[in-house]
């Protein structure tokens, strides 16, 4: 089972590399840019739904919600750009990854705008 779970992990992983190629090349639809970009900030936000220290709740957005969002980008994008990326992986499975500051810090400001609507929701409705 747990190499069940390794393999699907890397495969996870590799896919979101391909997504990220993806994203980048000209021939990709704007829509499957925007579903790409949403995939990607959810994976790689330090913020999620569901904390991961909530037992089996914590782990359901990185087990569901991950892979469908990565299956509606990856019907989103054309067969030839798919291919194409898929292919760079494979034969460059060292390239490091860019990380990319501006994306970070917006996601982390949306969250931080997020949860002070929450706050200021809840102490206005339960706090008065």
């Amino acid at each position: 089972m747990l190499k069940k779970i390794k393999v699907w992990a890397s495969k996870l992983k590799q896919q979101a590399r391909i997504l990220q190629i993806v994203y980048q090349d000209q021939r990709t639809p704007i829509t499957a840019k925007i579903l790409i970009w949403i995939t990607l900030g959810y994976l790689f936000s330090p913020i999620e739904l569901i904390p991961d220290f909530i037992p089996v709740l914590g782990l359901v957005d990185d087990i569901i919600i991950v892979p469908i969002l990565i299956a509606f980008a990856i019907k989103l994008v054309p067969k030839a750009v798919w291919a194409d990326a898929e292919d760079k992986v494979q034969n460059q499975p060292q390239e490091k990854w860019k990380l990319n500051w501006m994306v970070l810090l917006f996601i982390c400001c949306a969250w931080l705008t997020c949860a002070y609507f929450i706050y200021n929701f809840v102490k206005i409705h339960y706090y008065k």
